[in-house]
């Protein structure tokens, strides 16, 4: 791997073929801009050809996982059909690399983690989380509809009936309940979640590599056949950005107030 050409993650080899990839941003929570969305994009596709990784885990600088996309891209993307069409791509590069990844994947959730941070945390193949770490998918709160991983993941960790409570209201969970509802792999005390998201990847690392890699290929195909409603799914969302709703929406958060979404107020009452 060539490490030089990413501005905005930190790689570290460890024992065992173990590579720890630090999303590095944490003056901004580790929210991804344009730079990083594209970085995490391709890092995977990176990680599978790379032959002195046997298994690759992720977390974030500092005190929160990823904070999601950055309020900045968001507002440069509202309306701009090219920059729309690029996400997009790009949005599917990163659901279906990290699927794809020939090496099995380890997200150590040491904080919050949303939008763009869910993706990673959830669809890696094993998530250590935090207790006190809040993880949800804010989309809706945003004004656009849950695209990313949502539709695709979601229902096979929790259920249809959690995945449409968690999905159409944005509300958050901490890790615990997380872990109670299967949405994460294993919750433990903020300061465990790094050394033992390490453990296990030590674990893999020194296991049987065919045997690892082809299981997670196998249990992967659940998702490959749920690919469609993903892409459903990233078009809607990329439909949604260029109404109006996710110029209220953004402009809500950054003023840190309740939306007034004009879809839902149609005549201005």
């Amino acid at each position: 791997m060539d490490f030089a050409k990413y501005g905005q993650l930190r790689f570290e080899r460890r024992d065992n073929g173990v590579l720890l990839i630090t999303m590095d941003r944490p003056d901004k929570y580790n929210a991804a801009d344009e730079q990083m969305h594209g970085e995490l994009a391709r890092v995977w596709t990176d990680v599978s050809a790379d032959p002195q990784t046997r298994v690759a885990v992720i977390t974030g600088a500092g005190k929160a996982f990823s904070a999601g996309g950055d309020l900045a891209m968001v507002e440069r993307m509202a309306g701009d059909h090219d920059r729309v069409a690029h996400m997009l791509s790009e949005m599917s590069d990163l659901v279906y690399n990290i699927i794809n990844c020939e090496k099995p994947v380890i997200s150590a959730i040491n904080g919050v983690a949303v939008g763009a941070g869910t993706v990673v945390a959830l669809l890696a193949d094993i998530s250590i989380c935090a207790n006190d770490a809040r993880i949800g998918d804010g989309h809706v709160k945003l004004g656009v509809a849950a695209g990313d991983h949502a539709a695709i993941i979601w229902p096979l960790l929790v259920g249809m009936a959690k995945a449409r409570y968690y999905l159409l209201t944005g509300e958050m969970v901490d890790g615990v309940e997380a872990e109670r509802l299967g949405l994460v792999s294993k919750a433990l005390p903020r300061e465990e979640v790094l050394p033992e998201a390490l453990r296990v990847a030590d674990v893999l690392g020194s296991g049987s590599q065919p045997a690892i890699r082809w299981t997670k290929r196998a249990l992967n195909g659940w998702l490959r056949m749920a690919g469609p409603i993903f892409d459903q799914s990233a078009a809607y969302e990329m439909l949604t950005f260029m109404g109006p709703d996710v110029v209220e929406g953004a402009a809500a958060l950054r003023d840190k107030r309740a939306p007034r979404f004009p879809s839902a107020h149609p005549t201005g009452g």
